[in-house]
């Protein structure tokens, strides 16, 4: 992590995932100064150590934690430039098979980490502008079997991605999400375990493949920086065409 004063901060939640990894690697690369958030705490002191970060164990479905680490990162950097929330999970049942536990869990996982993130960086970010990065998912944008839960935590993001883009436009803070597709990572390896299952998602996908950390991590990277600063209210599909194209 570089000393450079002049040097973009970010926050992001969810670092130690597959995704969340990828990010933070990269944008340490750049020179970005980072706080790291994660449930596991050895996991997010060892990517901190890693890449020169700070490192913030936190659950974040409890909104005191995402604002305890906002505001560590603020009283750490002086500000924040950037906020990524990447904490989700993954819930593939029919409506009348998901428990009322399972469906509740679905919705703080996804749809409250989510605006706990809003809530606490919107304010932090009021008088110097940002971006906030929310998750979504190509699920939500079109029918997919199964997704009840799902699709209708990360519906909820999205339509709280465009709200507050409206709200907070005029503060200079940027709200935008990335809907990706399957992407290769510890939370989804139980889908694509055996040849064929990982064959059938696939061939969802019309280039013939789930996606990796890499191919939806360079996307979060670019809506957190000064790059996208006329960007605002975007649901950014990076789904291998799973949500507008057809495959073969």
């Amino acid at each position: 992590m570089t000393n450079d004063d002049h040097a973009p901060v970010y926050a992001i939640i969810g670092a130690t995932g597959g995704i969340g990894a990828d990010l933070t690697r990269r944008l340490a690369g750049q020179g970005a100064r980072l706080v790291l958030g994660a449930r596991t705490e050895a996991d997010v002191r060892a990517l901190a150590d890693e890449v020169g970060a700070e490192a913030y164990p936190l659950d974040a479905t409890d909104f005191e934690q995402v604002q305890g680490f906002v505001r560590h990162a603020l009283d750490t950097h002086g500000r924040i430039d950037g906020i990524a929330n990447l904490a989700g999970s993954i819930l593939l049942k029919p409506a009348h098979l998901t428990s009322l536990d399972e469906f509740n869990q679905t919705l703080a996982l996804n749809l409250h980490t989510a605006f706990h993130t809003v809530k606490a960086a919107a304010r932090a970010m009021m008088k110097e502008g940002g971006s906030i990065v929310l998750m979504t998912t190509a699920a939500a944008r079109i029918g997919v079997p199964n997704h009840e839960a799902i699709a209708a935590a990360k519906g909820g993001v999205i339509g709280l991605t465009r709200a507050a883009a409206a709200t907070y436009a005029n503060r200079g803070v940027r709200v935008n999400c990335i809907a990706p597709g399957l992407v290769a990572s510890r939370m989804s390896e139980h889908l694509v375990q055996n040849e064929a299952g990982r064959k059938q998602s696939e061939a969802m996908h019309a280039l013939g493949r789930i996606g990796q950390p890499g191919d939806v991590a360079p996307a979060i990277a670019w809506l957190l920086s000064a790059e996208s600063s006329w960007v605002t209210g975007q649901v950014i599909g990076v789904d291998g065409g799973l949500a507008t194209v057809r495959g073969r």
